[in-house]
């Protein structure tokens, strides 16, 4: 049954005419990094926060620097520390080849702030990034809208999950906070992510009357704005989905399911893309 999804996802890849990659937490699952799925996903990967009773949210949440900075950059600044040290899996790359091969305009929407799509080489300027992006900061005020480029070092005791070191405002000296948006969220300056859908309803226009091509990957229900995005755009009449997800690939045609991981599910298209 896979090899058939395969061979159609790969068909609908060399017909199309433009590529949208979608993707949430589970496309760097290949990669090595957590998804954070329910909370006892998000304890195996960080077992101190079960033993303090806290989950992702309450980890994920601007409070935490309002209250205890050293405690809320314990938690960015190791993810700040992991997504640089990660190195992107082969399905970044085969989607990058295969926008070349076929001669592709893409694009990529994204729920991670990792910047795995950037550093496996994708152009900026055609990324979305809905959530934000942790190498990028902000005041926590926030005291102006500015953003600047996260270039700090923040050392993290694992077993406190505290900072050593904790990042300030070049305007005002109070804390930075990462420029994401969190649970609960009351201050995250949107401008960044706002420019990049800008340019990214540019790019739909250019395409409107194409054969789009939408390839998700990882983008599971507990937080559907990948899947809704993908859906909104697989509604239009000539787009189709291509939905790679181990537990959740379910999607009614003219759209393909495809019930593997990221890297096995764009591997096996790319092995009737290479025929």
């Amino acid at each position: 049954m896979s090899e058939d999804r395969f061979k159609l996802a790969a068909e609908t890849i060399r017909s199309a005419q433009a590529l949208v990659i979608t993707s949430g937490a589970g496309m760097g699952v290949d990669s090595g990094l957590p998804d954070f799925r329910g909370d006892q996903g998000f304890w195996n990967a960080y077992p101190m926060y079960q033993r303090l009773g806290i989950n992702f949210i309450s980890a994920a949440n601007p409070a935490n620097f309002e209250g205890d900075p050293a405690f809320g950059w314990g938690f960015y600044g190791h993810r700040t520390n992991l997504y640089r040290s990660t190195v992107p899996h082969a399905g970044f790359h085969l989607l990058r080849r295969w926008a070349d091969d076929f001669d592709l305009d893409a694009f990529v929407v994204t729920s991670n702030v990792d910047g795995q799509f950037q550093k496996a080489g994708f152009c900026d300027d055609q990324i979305l990034e809905v959530h934000g992006s942790i190498h990028h900061l902000q005041c926590l005020k926030p005291c102006s809208l500015a953003i600047w480029d996260n270039n700090e070092e923040i050392p993290v005791d694992f077993d406190t999950m505290r900072a050593g070191h904790i990042p300030r405002c070049p305007r005002c000296g109070g804390t930075a906070r990462p420029n994401i948006l969190m649970f609960g969220d009351y201050s995250w300056i949107s401008s960044r992510s706002h420019g990049q859908e800008m340019r990214f309803d540019l790019f739909l226009d250019q395409h409107r009357d194409q054969r789009l091509v939408v390839i998700e990957m990882g983008a599971g229900t507990s937080i559907p704005t990948i899947r809704y995005m993908s859906e909104r755009l697989g509604s239009h009449k000539q787009s189709t989905v291509v939905r790679i997800n181990p537990r959740e690939p379910h999607i009614g045609p003219p759209h393909i399911s495809i019930a593997t991981s990221a890297v096995e599910g764009l591997s096996g298209i790319d092995k009737f893309l290479a025929d």
